[in-house]
């Protein structure tokens, strides 16, 4: 059957220098996925593989790769891919639903949260992380349930960028089309946002347009004319407009990109009782000659939630408090963080505790801010437990 365009979710951001205070790329997402699904936070270290050895993701197996990088993911517990991350190298990945002229397939294949993951755990660059998931998609394909509480399926758009450029990679079933970016800022939200300005594509990506009809063949090639199948797109609109308002003094910082976040106006940020709620946030600073900062929520509602730190380094932990236990202990798959975050927001105590924690999260960002403008080395071992201190500061304050 074609895609058929359903309930709006996500929104993804980057900023770049010229526009940033401090000349770092900034980026930032929300993860907006069915009411009452955990997302954690879990960090998986550099890994070396044997030769032949496969892996399984979400649905399917893959052949795997001699070694993969150091990546901090933020992923619904039940699945093996991520809606968005970090890697080691510095490269940040954000994926959205989009619905396309294509056939939605059942057949479970990859995710598109699975070629998140995947595209951090094999990257170098943001560039790279182009090449890797768009060869996983032509050998594999993408599809599946995305849910595991009802029917939601959907084609992927990514945002991927690293401290000097961004790419847009949007796809229709096994076709895709990209977009570098160099300047400025981007969004992407729940609909194909790339027409003829295209930096590659997959290769039949024009004559597959031609031959189905989607395209007549004259004039520029336009990508989203040719494959959306989907309506308006406010959400984007909206944050368009935030990025422009939020950019013009060219001092845009990472507490800005928080106030993006949290904005409910423009329906980017999806409260507790929302049908779809915003699960999880990240936000990345990524320097070219300095430490880079990715600071992550782990909890829903990034408006009553609060963003803590983390930095790669050899030896970097995480607190347990964010990451879910077994389905067997746990059939919600809530971890510690979760539990008590909502437990405070839903019995009305939250503002109060947030007053606290909101204070907490300032005084964070002014002394990682410092930290990093003092620090040209990248082997921190004083900031190995960053984010595990946080965390486990925030706990101790629901408790």
């Amino acid at each position: 059957m074609a895609a058929q365009a359903g309930p709006n979710s996500c929104d993804t951001f980057v900023v770049l220098p010229g526009l940033t205070e401090r000349g770092a790329v900034i980026f930032g997402k929300n993860s907006d996925r069915p009411r009452g699904e955990v997302q954690e936070v879990i960090y998986v270290p550099k890994t070396t593989h044997p030769d032949g050895e496969k892996l399984q993701c979400t649905y399917i197996e893959i052949d795997q790769v001699s070694e993969t990088k150091a990546v901090i993911l933020s992923k619904p517990a039940w699945m093996w891919g991520a809606e968005m991350g970090a890697n080691e190298d510095g490269v940040v990945i954000g994926n959205e639903a989009v619905w396309t002229v294509m056939d939605l397939k059942d057949d479970e294949k990859l995710l598109g949260m699975d070629l998140v993951r995947l595209g951090l755990e094999r990257s170098g660059s943001a560039g790279e992380a182009v090449d890797v998931i768009t060869s996983l998609l032509e050998k594999y394909g993408q599809g599946g349930p995305c849910s595991d509480s009802g029917p939601l399926s959907y084609h992927n758009s990514f945002l991927i960028a690293d401290s000097s450029e961004a790419w847009v990679l949007e796809t229709a079933g096994h076709l895709w089309a990209a977009q570098r970016i160099t300047e400025g800022f981007r969004n992407i939200s729940n609909c194909l946002s790339i027409t003829t300005q295209i930096d590659r594509m997959a290769e039949n990506l024009k004559s597959y347009a031609i031959e189905n009809k989607y395209w007549n063949g004259n004039g520029d090639f336009n990508f989203k004319e040719a494959f959306e199948s989907g309506g308006d797109c406010p959400r984007k609109e909206a944050g368009e407009r935030l990025l422009q308002q939020l950019t013009e003094d060219g001092k845009f910082t990472v507490g800005r990109m928080f106030e993006i976040l949290r904005n409910k106006d423009s329906d980017i940020c999806r409260p507790y009782d929302s049908d779809m709620q915003t699960t999880g946030s990240q936000v990345s600073v990524l320097f070219k000659d300095k430490p880079n900062t990715h600071w992550f929520t782990a909890t829903p509602d990034p408006s009553v939630s609060v963003f803590k730190p983390f930095m790669f380094t050899p030896d970097a932990k995480i607190s347990q408090h964010t990451v879910s236990p077994t389905i067997e202990n746990d059939p919600d798959r809530r971890h510690t963080l979760y539990r008590l975050h909502e437990a405070v927001v839903m019995s009305g105590g939250g503002d109060r505790v947030l007053a606290q924690l909101r204070g907490m999260e300032t005084a964070c960002v002014g002394e990682v801010d410092r930290f990093v403008d003092k620090t040209p080395d990248h082997n921190l071992p004083e900031v190995d437990e960053l984010l595990k201190d946080v965390v486990e500061t925030e706990v101790k304050f629901y408790k």
